[in-house]
């Protein structure tokens, strides 16, 4: 009986909503509600409620949301009769559906997400051994020893912590390859990181062939490897001195625990944050998953591996045999098929390593292609909805995952739908005007307001459109080519630590030109429209409405594509630390005041700058976190200085020589992770959806005209080269 009354009390509420939602009511009514609806949501977001109130309001959007699906069935579509209204209509109302579902399944993942865990600490004596796995394939020794470094610095005790280089760059089969620049290139790569490796007091480790991508590497550490617990970081993620103390604790009290998988969190801005220039002052993109989804995916035990920042049960891959490599998304495959076999997972919410992304354009573009054809080959090869041994919420949050990245379907057709109308007089949507007004506004208001409720001060009004808008683009060919030959794709290691010496139009940007100047032919379409046939104007100016959104998102674009020039990959990070500086035999009391891959700015005290040439080597002198207490020094080139009174403020380039070098800038860097946790939270606020899309508005006018700015000059050559930084 306990087991029926749930039920029953369910199927007798659904039957009231859906009483409500298929009342026949008039235009009028309809609009009243919905002014009413979205009033009474405004009012609960300004007073901030949550807990019960945050659900109520977000049953209110369902119930108009739902409202809007149903008149959409009935009302809308074209009739049958008519091929050329019918198909591209209904081929809309499609799109329309698969929003909602998006909307749906995202309600139920983040609704109410879990709050961000406690830390766990280790039990004192219990320390498991733990194997760090950095896998890399093509990344500088550079970049390498800043991570290797770091790794090896992690805070746990050194008998139980071994650190491996799995290079995928130097196997036998590069090294002998029949082309031989690769193979000289391959042997040269070797020969280097191995030198590393013994430098640093890592293990180096390759193999005969490059089978199964980067799931093959990791397996094949784990054949040379006997630790309890693996910690993956890729190349270019470099993990805090915390690390594993905040994550292996965990797995003490679950022995059915699989992984703990923290946050990335990145040191420089990805393209469209550079380009926009927000990083400093906008949550990322990736704060969403990592900072919102991600906590409500473990909420439901499905939290998955993000391939990297992770550590893992040795005695669960063994049961799978190893990372999964049947798609090339190893990582949520991985994951997917241990959810699928009764293990656990948990997220920690608090970044505990710093990595770089995808400087160029076309990077971005590149490692979004193999996130969207890897969880294309996960649904198609895998199927969630129906994987055996996964509980239904987890079969929900999966679906929604792989899901998503169908966005550039639905983003297309949503992008070209008003051209039938404008261009060749199709009605794909049958609505009067107030019917649109009634339904379809109300519709929209509804979304934004719900996004916003859920994501807030995680991602900013209409920025997941622009995002989406303009991955759409590149990223449609692709979804397409693995959903007509899913096991066509291939891995691709996404390009690391690029830089943009000069500012220009992206490779790849052409297609945004083009959509942009079809959009805006169409805006003056609708502006003729209305003049000629001033007895549609109505619908005219609703369609006109629509194509206008999409030109701004697209003139926005523009800017997107609009590569600026910068000369470093890296950002700096804060850090006021003490030190001193010493050149020509003298020390001087100093403070570091910021860090980046690369190099540091130092304010140094009482200095005579005169006698501070550029290119001047020096040393800096600090007492490290990894250290027992005792300073030590780091070579360094002056690159620039700054005279301010008794203040001289020094540019400086790292000069590692020795392994111990590249330990202090790893200790500079990345040890601390409350750094991180701190930048995060200055830039997270919620503008609110007024101000915000004021805020939007402004952005898509700057960087439309920026963007053709650009366009102009790369039709001058002898231009192209000038003001490089606007």
């Amino acid at each position: 009986m306990n087991k029926i009354g749930p039920v029953v009390a369910w199927a007798f509420f659904s039957l009231c909503v859906m009483a409500v939602i298929t009342l026949p009511v008039n235009l009028q009514t309809q609009l009243i509600v919905s002014v009413l609806v979205v009033t009474f949501m405004a009012i609960l977001k300004i007073i901030k409620a949550e807990g019960r109130w945050r659900l109520i309001a977000l049953a209110f959007g369902t119930a108009i949301v739902l409202r809007y699906v149903y008149w959409r069935t009935t009302s809308t579509l074209p009739p049958l009769n008519q091929p050329e209204n019918f198909i591209p209509g209904f081929l809309l109302y499609l799109a329309e559906m698969y929003s909602v579902m998006m909307l749906s399944l995202s309600l139920f993942v983040v609704a109410m997400p879990l709050p961000p865990r406690k830390a766990k600490a280790v039990s004192p004596g219990n320390f498991p051994k733990v194997d760090v796995f950095v896998p890399s394939y093509n990344e500088d020794a550079e970049l390498l020893a800043n991570t290797l470094a770091a790794a090896k610095g992690m805070d746990y005790p050194a008998d139980k912590l071994q650190v491996w280089l799995l290079d995928d760059g130097g196997t036998q089969q590069k090294r002998y390859s029949m082309n031989l620049v690769e193979a000289q290139r391959a042997s040269a790569r070797h020969v280097q990181l191995q030198a590393l490796c013994e430098d640093l007091g890592v293990r180096y480790l390759t193999r005969e062939r490059n089978e199964h991508a980067k799931a093959g590497n990791l397996n094949n550490g784990m054949l040379h490897s006997d630790g309890e617990l693996i910690a993956v970081f890729d190349a270019d993620h470099a993990p805090a001195r915390d690390f594993l103390l905040e994550t292996v604790g965990y797995f003490e009290n679950d022995p059915k625990l699989f992984l703990v998988q923290t946050p990335h969190f990145f040191l420089n801005p990805d393209p469209l944050e550079r380009n926009l220039r927000t990083f400093e002052k906008m949550p990322s993109e990736n704060e969403m998953f990592y900072g919102i989804i991600q906590r409500g995916l473990d909420k439901w035990n499905a939290a998955f591996f993000c391939g990297s920042a992770a550590v893992l049960r040795r005695k669960a891959l063994e049961d799978t045999e190893g990372f999964s490599g049947m798609s090339i998304t190893e990582d949520c495959e991985t994951a997917l098929a241990l959810h699928g076999r009764g293990w656990n997972s948990i997220y920690v919410d608090r970044p505990l390593i710093a990595g770089l992304q995808p400087a160029t354009f076309a990077s971005f573009i590149g490692q979004r292609s193999r996130w969207a054809q890897g969880m294309m080959q996960i649904l198609l090869f895998r199927f969630p909805l129906f994987k055996r041994g996964l509980s239904i919420p987890q079969r929900l949050c999966y679906m929604s995952s792989t899901l998503f990245w169908l966005f550039p379907v639905s983003r297309t057709i949503f992008l070209f739908a008003p051209l039938f109308y404008l261009f060749f007089d199709l009605e794909i949507f049958t609505a009067s005007g107030g019917e649109f007004l009634a339904y379809t506004l109300a519709y929209m208001m509804v979304n934004l307001m719900m996004q916003n409720y859920l994501y807030g001060a995680f991602r900013w009004p209409w920025i997941s459109e622009l995002y989406e808008y303009a991955q759409t683009v590149h990223l449609l060919p692709a979804v397409i080519s693995v959903l007509m030959r899913p096991s066509r794709p291939t891995f691709k290691v996404t390009a690391k630590d690029e830089s943009i010496q000069e500012s220009r139009l992206s490779e790849i940007s052409r297609p945004f030109f083009v959509i942009f100047a079809v959009l805006f032919i169409a805006l003056l379409m609708t502006v003729y429209r209305v003049y000629t046939e001033p007895y549609k104007a109505d619908v005219t100016l609703v369609v006109g409405g629509w194509n206008l959104l999409n030109l701004i998102m697209a003139g926005c674009a523009l800017g997107v594509v609009s590569e600026r020039g910068e000369k470093a990959a890296s950002r700096r990070v804060k850090v006021s630390r003490r030190c001193e500086f010493g050149v020509a035999d003298q020390w001087y009391p100093a403070t570091i005041e910021d860090v980046s891959a690369n190099g540091a700015r130092v304010q140094v005290y009482g200095v005579d700058a005169a006698t501070l040439p550029v290119d001047t080597d020096g040393l800096i002198r600090f007492e490290p976190y990894s250290g027992d207490g005792t300073s030590e020094t780091l070579p360094v080139a002056i690159k620039n200085k700054e005279i301010a009174g008794d203040i001289t403020t020094l540019g400086c380039r790292y000069l590692p020589q020795v392994a111990r070098h590249h330990s202090l800038v790893a200790d500079l860097i990345f040890a601390n992770s409350q750094q991180w946790s701190e930048f995060q939270k200055r830039r997270r606020g919620n503008p609110g959806l007024l101000a915000g899309t004021a805020w939007f508005l402004w952005l898509a006018f700057y960087q439309m005209s920026r963007g053709l700015i650009y366009f102009a000059r790369s039709m001058r050559p002898s231009d192209a080269q000038s003001e490089t930084s606007r």
